[in-house]
């Protein structure tokens, strides 16, 4: 299923959408489509490990020093 959303573009960013569809033959609506899903998934993904690790910090789930050391050493 679809639904129809109006934007507003940046002149510039229009231009260069308009030549990237032309390019690859795709509707400028696909590839917005897909640069949307891109972000959106990206930003998703982002949340939920920012989320994660604020609850392992509250549960005080920290590296031990020796673990950081270890980390530093491995990669010295």
């Amino acid at each position: 299923m679809t639904t129809t959303m109006t934007i507003r573009l940046e002149e510039s960013l229009k231009t260069r959408l308009d030549k990237i569809a032309d390019a690859t033959q795709r509707s400028k609506s696909f590839l917005a489509n897909e640069a949307l899903r891109e972000y959106i998934d990206l930003n998703e993904w982002q949340i939920k490990e920012i989320k994660a690790g604020i609850k392992e910090a509250d549960r005080g789930d920290f590296a031990s020093d020796e673990e950081i050391e270890a980390i530093f050493t491995k990669w010295s």
